[in-house]
């Protein structure tokens, strides 16, 4: 993510980026330093798998500690109180249910870095996310599927 588009992150999210990154600079250079530091010391380092490899973890770690300093540069708090009352927005959860069915859904709608489908956080980028955004109780929200045309009806909004 190179661009400056804002990264849009519940208060728990950001907490969550920000000990990452203290982790990753603060502990995790460390390691790695100290693991090419070992592996130097062996002699050659032309033929040292104990180099190669702690170089590559080190380009792994560079390269997530760029990604976490973009998501916090461009970060923007999804905050309760801003959001418009009695209709789906980012942080809100939503119960859903599926047209011709009896099965109700759950749904928080987060920014894309939060979005977990498995714990019932999705995307306010994703089709059935962007369908949501706006709708208020009882309205309907239409998403295109690969199996067709889903339904949903809006329930109640947290």
């Amino acid at each position: 993510m190179a661009n400056n588009e804002p990264v849009y992150l519940t208060g728990e999210g950001l907490k969550k980026i920000q000990e990452e990154y203290e982790y990753l600079t603060e502990t995790k250079r460390k390691e790695v330093a100290q693991m090419i530091a070992e592996a130097k010391a062996e002699g050659d380092i032309s033929e040292n798998a104990g180099y190669d490899e702690a170089k590559t973890a080190q380009g792994f770690l560079e390269g997530r500690i760029r990604e976490l300093e973009n998501l916090l540069k461009n970060a923007q708090l999804i905050e309760d109180h801003a959001q418009p009352k009695g209709e789906v927005s980012l942080g809100r959860t939503v119960i859903v249910r599926e047209e011709g069915t009896d099965f109700e859904e759950t749904y928080t709608i987060v920014g894309s870095v939060e979005a977990d489908p498995t714990q019932g956080r999705i995307s306010n980028s994703s089709p059935i996310g962007k369908a949501l955004i706006g709708k208020r109780v009882g309205h309907k929200a239409t998403v295109q599927s690969p199996g067709g045309e889903i339904i949903f009806e809006v329930l109640k909004i947290k």
